[in-house]
């Protein structure tokens, strides 16, 4: 893909270079996916050398002297405004290829990759103690990353932090951002858990094989090609893969399906924004997605806006029933009404992917608070099991000693050295709920079509506020653009209409 003309040159060439470096980095992205999903575990020493190897590669083209020259050479070329877009995600891509030594970056590399591996089997253990050496040496090695790029970029450790998962967002707008909710949802937990209807537990045995082909079915309907893309099992859900080839993973449960259903669905739209990025674009870093606050936005509105709603339930139930019929004890707890309250069940828990949306800030806050704390120095490793399980008491009244599988060793994101996600996940929350207010007031009819399972003019709105603006924006310049200025108060008015008014 090249956007031409005579004047521009450097540009070209620019384009070229990173096509080049998308198609490696496709390639990376479907390796790490295998190293999850199908690798022997017997393999992975192998793998991880074939991993690191193929980011040196990547790294060494983005170190280039004549990809430096050509970035400096576009200043005198005349350029369209997604052009200088382009050029801008490509020297933030040099930058921090160049700014990081090539040693620090293969050792943080495979520091995490061990980590991870180990955390698969540790997690199971309740392995704290193995564990934590481990995780030390991905928080030592991230932070001698984090402070070079906060030197560079005039911003602090955790700022630095934020910028590679959601551009543009500040530990300033979190403090403002988890201060407002902090304010109302104790108050408002406590009030939907008054007032929540009791549910029917569904009871039953329910096979692998009849989860996926539901879970298939409506991925189907939301929009998922499944000749771009798979559905597959892994210890942790994920979606990953390439644009054109995306890659869906779950965990099934036979005791209960609908934590399954849900998160494939909540992974489905994650998949949906990557399948739909600009392809005038694909392979520019303009073409790819605006960081992860706004992609967990697509996954959260698909779930807990879209596929929690009473009217996606009314839609799917006969389907639920039909596949389940034989497998459930009593056929009448999978009722819509019945399926609706066990969807919209708000309970206090340990387990942040199995939260509710009213009590899930709540983990992400802790965490929050926790990695922060890490990453400037305030907060030692060793003191994780004892400080998760004050915080979970003040936010949840749940404590976690001696369960450290259940608290600090539960996610994935620090073993692989994702330090600064965590409040992508809630901002991802509060981007949901003003975009689906904002779908709402442009198409009145939205929550009866989904009832009848049609979809076009919410993918068609989302196509266009969204998923076709690629990294053309930063976060929140995006979210501004799509609904007007972040805030809180759909978010808010959202879990009231929900919990309190239906």
């Amino acid at each position: 893909m090249l956007h031409t003309s005579t004047d521009t040159a450097a540009y070209q060439r620019l384009e070229k270079r990173f096509s080049r470096i998308a198609r490696l980095g496709d390639a990376q992205s479907i390796l790490g996916w295998d190293e999850a999903v199908m690798m022997p575990a017997g393999s992975s020493a192998a793998r991880n050398e074939s991993l690191a190897e193929l980011s040196q590669i990547l790294q060494d083209l983005l170190r280039s002297p004549e990809l430096a020259d050509d970035l400096a050479a576009t200043e005198a070329e005349t350029l369209n405004d997604w052009q200088r877009a382009n050029v801008r995600e490509m020297r933030r891509r040099y930058k921090r290829a160049t700014l990081i030594p090539a040693d620090l970056h293969r050792q943080l590399m495979m520091a995490c990759m061990e980590c991870e591996q180990a955390w698969r089997r540790l997690r199971g253990e309740n392995n704290w103690t193995d564990f934590a050496p481990l995780l030390q040496r991905v928080l030592e090695l991230s932070r001698e990353e984090l402070k070079i790029l906060a030197a560079d970029q005039k911003l602090s450790l955790y700022d630095a932090a934020l910028e590679r998962f959601s551009p543009g967002l500040r530990t300033e707008v979190v403090e403002r951002i988890f201060g407002e909710l902090r304010g109302f949802l104790p108050d408002l937990t406590r009030e939907i858990l008054q007032r929540q209807q009791p549910h029917e537990k569904i009871e039953g045995e329910f096979p692998a094989d009849v989860q996926k082909a539901l879970a298939k079915q409506l991925m189907q309907k939301l929009g998922f090609s499944f000749e771009n893309g798979r559905l597959d099992e892994s210890h942790h859900p994920f979606c990953g893969g390439t644009q054109r080839d995306v890659r869906i993973t779950t965990r099934y449960n036979s005791n209960e399906f609908l934590s399954s259903l849900m998160g494939v669905l909540h992974e489905t739209g994650h998949a949906l924004y990557e399948m739909n990025l600009p392809l005038d674009w694909y392979g520019q870093p303009v073409g790819q997605s605006c960081g992860m606050a706004i992609h967990e936005s697509q996954s959260l509105f698909m779930e807990m806006q879209v596929c929690r709603s009473r009217e996606f339930v009314e839609y799917i139930a006969a389907d639920v029933q039909r596949s389940f019929a034989a497998q459930v004890r009593q056929p009448d707890t999978l009722s819509a009404e019945n399926l609706t309250r066990v969807v919209q069940h708000v309970e206090r828990g340990y387990i942040r992917v199995d939260a509710d949306e009213v009590t899930y800030p709540s983990h992400i806050i802790l965490r929050y608070e926790l990695e922060r704390g890490l990453v400037e120095g305030t907060i030692q490793v060793k003191e994780l099991p004892s400080l998760w399980d004050e915080k979970m008491q003040a936010l949840l009244g749940l404590s976690t000693l001696g369960r450290d599988k259940e608290g600090c060793m539960q996610d994935v994101h620090w073993p692989g050295g994702a330090f600064g996600y965590f409040p992508a996940y809630t901002f991802g929350a509060l981007i949901a709920a003003q975009l689906f207010s904002a779908l709402r007031a442009d198409v009145p009819q939205v929550r009866e079509q989904i009832r009848q399972g049609e979809f076009s003019a919410l993918q068609a709105w989302l196509r266009s506020k969204i998923w076709s603006q690629g990294s053309h924006l930063d976060t929140l310049a995006l979210v501004q653009q799509a609904t007007g200025p972040l805030s809180v108060a759909p978010f808010r008015r959202h879990l009231e209409e929900r919990y309190l008014k239906s």
